[in-house]
């Protein structure tokens, strides 16, 4: 994992939590944890990630991930087994 994944991640679990995380940045992080990606219909997509999947909603028009959306991202890593000083 590189220091813009691990920047990522920190800016996931930071408290309090951060508007300005690009989406982009949080899938790339999740294919480097090794998640599985699948689109839905519509802006969803679908991830499952050491056994826990969770549907999201990406973001439009804008490109940074809204708060609530960040919460639950970071509930699903943690439920995941990802902490945020985790290195791959």
């Amino acid at each position: 994992m590189n220091k813009k994944h691990q920047r990522t991640l920190k800016n996931i679990f930071k408290d309090p939590v951060q508007s300005n995380v690009i989406w982009k940045d949080i899938e790339t992080l999740l294919r480097i944890l090794g998640a599985e990606i699948s689109e839905g219909s519509g802006s969803r997509i679908r991830i499952a990630l050491n056994g826990v999947r969770a549907v999201f909603h990406r973001p439009h028009p804008r490109k940074e991930t809204d708060k609530g959306a960040l919460r639950s991202m970071r509930t699903f890593l943690k439920n995941a087994g990802v902490e945020e000083d985790d290195e791959v």
